[in-house]
């Protein structure tokens, strides 16, 4: 996820909302949620949250893995 900080917000901000709209997370927005967080790209704390959200809603079963 090499892109400047303002696209990479709106990235993660707009996949986060379609995740948690639909209730579904496919394997590669799994991998590309992961890779930011893992990335030596910086993230901002708001990314960082937001993409917590998403893997706290797949422990508690409010969102589904889907192929």
């Amino acid at each position: 996820m090499r892109t400047s900080h303002n696209k990479s917000n709106l990235t993660i901000s707009q996949m986060v909302e379609r995740i948690v709209a639909s209730g579904k997370l496919t394997r590669r927005e799994n991998l590309v949620l992961t890779s930011a967080l893992l990335s030596d790209d910086k993230i901002s704390e708001e990314d960082r949250h937001q993409i917590n959200r998403i893997f706290d809603y797949i422990q508690i079963g409010r969102l589904k893995f889907i192929d």
